[in-house]
This record gives C-alpha cells, sequence and structure tokens, in this order.
C-alpha cells in the first residue's frame, strides 16, 4: 500500500529519512552533502530537467531538514531554486479564443488592455491589465482562463505573492502556518522546516529514558493514518524509537473542551483554541481578541499535565499539523512541548531506524473519551464543548456553535463576529478542510479519515469527558 498520497510527500521523506539514519549513528556532519547524490545517483533525472539541479534542490532540502533558515522565524520556507515551473499567472487568452466581431472582450476592459491580431485573435496587455476577469466572464467561448499558481489559490488569507524573479514569496505576518501551500505545490518548492533531529537528539540524550523520560504526545488524526499497519503497531514503533510512553493528545482535548465549555458559559461568547492556525487568525482582530479562548491546545494541555506530574520529562508532539510547529515555539507553550514532528516526519524515522511497525506487536492507547478523540474532525469540538456542558449541570446555558471547515470558513465567520453580525455564541476554528485529518503533515488525504476518526473515538473506554480527566493520572 502506498504510505503517501503525492511522489512531492515521498521526495520529502527520503530526505527527511537519510538525515535521520545519519543523525542515529552520528554521520551526518560527515554525509550532510552527500544526501542529495544518495537520493539521486544519477546519471538521468527523475523529475526535473538534469540531475545537477535535481541535487542543488535536494541540498535545499536537506537544509530544511536540519532546521531551515534560523533568520526567517517562519517554519514555512520558498525553496527559490524549485520554484521556477509555474506560468506567470493572470488572465490570459487560450487557443478558445475564435477571433469573433462580439468583441465583448474589449467593451468591458476598464484599461484598454485587449488588443486583436490580423486573425482578429484577442491578446491580453499584462502590463495594462488589473485582473478584474470581466473578460472572462464575458467570453462567450469561455477562451479567456486565470491561471492561479496552486500556492497562492492555497492560500486564503493572501500571505503569498510572486517576487520580480517570479517566485513565491511569503509575508510572514499574514502566515499562519496551515501549510496549505506546502501541501498544494506540485513541485515541492515550499516545505515546512522540519525539528527532527530536535526529536532524535532528546531520544539519545536521555540515555534509554534513564537521564530523563520522552513521553510522546500523539494527535487523535493518527487513527486515520498509516494505513499499512494497525495502530496498536504505530505505538508499538514509536515506543521502539525510544520513547518511554506515548499519551493521546485526546486526552488534553477532553481538559480543554471541559475547561472551555465553563469559559463559554461565563463569557456568552468564544472562539476555540485547538487549531493554533484559527487562533493566530482570530487574534489579527483586534476586537475578538479577549474572545479568544484563554485555555491552551490540547497538545498543549496534556503536555503540561505531564511535566506537572512527572518533573524533568520531555514531550514532542507527533501530529498532522504545521502550525504547531509555530505554536510550541510562543512563550506561553514552550515550557510544555519540546519539539514537534509529524506524521510524515515519523514515518521518516521509522524508515531511518529499519522499523516495520507491521511485524510488531500491538500496544494499548487508551487515555481519552470518544469526545477527545473526535477533536481531529470538523465538528468534534462543538460536540464536545456541547457534552462537557451536560456533565457540568450548565444543559440550561444554549449552546449556538458555528463549524467552520477550513481557513476562508473561519475568515469569514470571524468577520462576522468582528461586525457583529454573527448570531452563533461559539465558533469552532479549524483552518484545515476537514479538520485535522485533513493537515499538511498527514501521509493520506481522504474522506475515509473522518469515518476512521469516529471509529476511534467509539472504541474509547471512557463514555464520558469526566471520566477521562479524572482517571488521566492512571493512563499517564
Amino acid at each position: 500500500m502506498r504510505k503517501f498520497d503525492t511522489k512531492v510527500q515521498y521526495h520529502k521523506y527520503k530526505v527527511l529519512r537519510e538525515v535521520a539514519r545519519h543523525a542515529w549513528d552520528d554521520t551526518l556532519l560527515n554525509n550532510l552533502f552527500r544526501i542529495p547524490k544518495i537520493i539521486a545517483p544519477g546519471p538521468k533525472p527523475t523529475m526535473r530537467c538534469c540531475v545537477y539541479k535535481e541535487r542543488a534542490i535536494l541540498q535545499e532540502r536537506v537544509k530544511l531538514a536540519i532546521g531551515g533558515d534560523q533568520n526567517n522565524p517562519n517554519v514555512i520556507e520558498v525553496i527559490d531554486i524549485a520554484c521556477d515551473e509555474c506560468p506567470m499567472g493572470g488572465y490570459q487568452v487560450s487557443e478558445a479564443c475564435r477571433g469573433c466581431m462580439a468583441h465583448r472582450c474589449e467593451d468591458v476592459c476598464p484599461k484598454n488592455a485587449i488588443t486583436f491580431d490580423s486573425q482578429q485573435k484577442a491578446h491580453i496587455d499584462k502590463a495594462k491589465c488589473i485582473e478584474c476577469g470581466r473578460c472572462a466572464k464575458v467570453c462567450p467561448y469561455n477562451a479567456i482562463v486565470n491561471h492561479i499558481r496552486p500556492c497562492i489559490n492555497a492560500c486564503k488569507i493572501k500571505a503569498i505573492s510572486i517576487s520580480e524573479e517570479q517566485y513565491a514569496e511569503i509575508d510572514n505576518d499574514k502566515c499562519i502556518s496551515c501549510g496549505a501551500c506546502v501541501y498544494t505545490c506540485p513541485f515541492g518548492a515550499i516545505m515546512d522546516k522540519s525539528f527532527i533531529l530536535d526529536a532524535i537528539n532528546l531520544i539519545k540524550g536521555s540515555a534509554n529514558n534513564q537521564e530523563y523520560k520522552v513521553y510522546a504526545v500523539l494527535a487523535p488524526a493518527i487513527a486515520s493514518q498509516f494505513r499499512y499497519a494497525k495502530l496498536g503497531q504505530v505505538i508499538s514503533g514509536i515506543k521502539e524509537l525510544g520513547f518511554s510512553n506515548v499519551v493521546e493528545a485526546a486526552l488534553g482535548a477532553d481538559m480543554v473542551a471541559y475547561s472551555e465549555a465553563e469559559e463559554l458559559a461565563e463569557k456568552g461568547f468564544l472562539t476555540s483554541s485547538c487549531c493554533p492556525a484559527f487562533v493566530k487568525l482570530a487574534q489579527s482582530f483586534p476586537s475578538l481578541k479577549d474572545k479568544v479562548s484563554s485555555n491552551l491546545s490540547p497538545a498543549a494541555a496534556v503536555s503540561r499535565y505531564i511535566k506537572e506530574t512527572y518533573p524533568g520529562s520531555k514531550v514532542v508532539f507527533i501530529g498532522p499539523c504545521t502550525a504547531k510547529k509555530m505554536e510550541y515555539q510562543k512563550e506561553s507553550v514552550r515550557p510544555y512541548i519540546d519539539c514537534v514532528i509529524t506524521f510524515e516526519e515519523l514515518q521518516a524515522l521509522f524508515d531511518s531506524k529499519d522499523i516495520d511497525i507491521t511485524s510488531l506487536p500491538e500496544s494499548e492507547l487508551d487515555n481519552a473519551s470518544y469526545y477527545g478523540r473526535i477533536f481531529a474532525r470538523c465538528g468534534g469540538l462543538s460536540d464536545a464543548v456541547s457534552e462537557a456542558l451536560k456533565e457540568q449541570g450548565n444543559e440550561d446555558f444554549e449552546l449556538n456553535p458555528l463549524v467552520c471547515d477550513g481557513i476562508t470558513e473561519c475568515r469569514s465567520a470571524l468577520m462576522r463576529a468582528d461586525k457583529k453580525l454573527l448570531k452563533n455564541n461559539f465558533i469552532e476554528g479549524m483552518a484545515c478542510t476537514g479538520g485535522c485529518v485533513g493537515g499538511a503533515g498527514c501521509l493520506t488525504h481522504s474522506e475515509r479519515n473522518k469515518l476512521d476518526i469516529d471509529k476511534h473515538g467509539s472504541l474509547s473506554q471512557y463514555k464520558t469527558i469526566t471520566e477521562s480527566i479524572n482517571t488521566a493520572d492512571q493512563d499517564i
């Protein structure tokens, strides 16, 4: 079975795997410049015009795999040399133009940007065109098309523009690190920085968990990933890497749902805290800053609990989210989470140590309730808050949630709330389409992922949020 959706993910994984392999063996420094040649031995190229360009791009991927540009605070970076295959973009006249007599495109153009050649075929002067799209709307042959770069189309908050050299540029002030551009770019020219070396160093430094314990906090979206193996085998594989124990981030989701329900009942209006990309977007609206939940995210909440219960321990969060790589560096979160890696990077770690998880026995993972686990899919958080209100005896509080699936819906809801036009009293914001199961760091993305989450939730031994929270110390 294929482990990844795309070959872009696969090429990214190969670099991560080789970097990790040498990091385990303490041979990375001597092999940093050899990795591109190992992956692209030549002489024929496999993805680019020549093997030399392939290796040059791979070298940039190696840099990102070991932490990226330290002068760039964003965890999302553009590999300029890989960003050169997309068309300029904007409205262009295609071969479908029939040179008709109507010339409606010319009539509606406010800048006189359209001219005609000797065959009466239309042409657009890009120096004059303002990309209004009026010409495309009136063309009877649909001959005028808008070529939008995939990264720009994916970024719904308009944080990506095109430089004079025709490379993608990211506005760090606007970027929420959701990773939509990372997953969408068909050339892998936009990537998230990896902290896989930090994870390896934490494990090695623990001396088999004798110096300190290293905990893996695992996002509930894991239930929809690694389909070639059983979930219990994935858990065993994580322990085989050297982690002392694996704890569900869904336990933190139970904690957050309970606290968020109390805060909502007190304030009367609230926006969720579980998605760091959504939180950053919500905080960009000055009138809503005090309406953003004061709770930590589920990952940070359970990590705090682990560190308070076991002082001196280290925590690595493993999940589908690139925005988590920004979140854990915040002052409010840094004391609790020591490192963040994605499911893609977890697969690279398994293979860097030649761990065949399909051959391992199954380990149990049962820290959270059904409600904590369904945080991973869109609508799950609202269901959990509703349940928490009931368990707290706040059934008189009328919950009216707005479930936002993807950043476009999130932005629309926040704009309406900012203008006091929103009738709902709780905004569940998920930047990734479908929720965490659609995260940029997932191995696979499909409709089936949501079903897998609900199934995983139904298998929990805890039927209430309260029961999960009250027995937390027994499970960690």
